[in-house]
């Protein structure tokens, strides 16, 4: 039982490092392609390694079964407000251009 239950935070943690990956990734994918000229550059690669990590860690985690996939998924989804939490504090680094409307060129 204490063994079952070490295992499941172990994969608890195991999902939360795997979600601050992915949405702190985002986040940053985000911050650093405002400022960026080629913004679907970062954005294609940081999807395909994002997502890249995120299967390869729930594919070793699956042979576990169902219960450890939904331990880690938990972490994982925690991680997602974990990360709202944290960023919340970081100034938002936003580059704001005036576009004139088109009917006014």
């Amino acid at each position: 039982m204490m063994n079952d239950l070490m295992v499941f935070a172990a994969l608890f943690f195991v999902g939360m490092f795997l979600g601050v990956f992915f949405f702190g990734g985002l986040w940053l994918t985000v911050q650093k392609s405002t400022l960026s000229r080629r913004p679907w550059l970062w954005f294609s690669i940081s999807l395909a390694l994002r997502t890249g990590v995120i299967f390869v860690g729930f594919y070793l985690i699956a042979p576990g079964g169902l219960v450890w996939l939904v331990s880690s998924l938990t972490g994982f989804v925690a991680a997602r407000g974990l990360v709202i939490v944290v960023t919340r504090s970081f100034p938002v680094h936003q580059e704001q251009k005036e576009v004139p409307h088109a009917s006014e060129r």
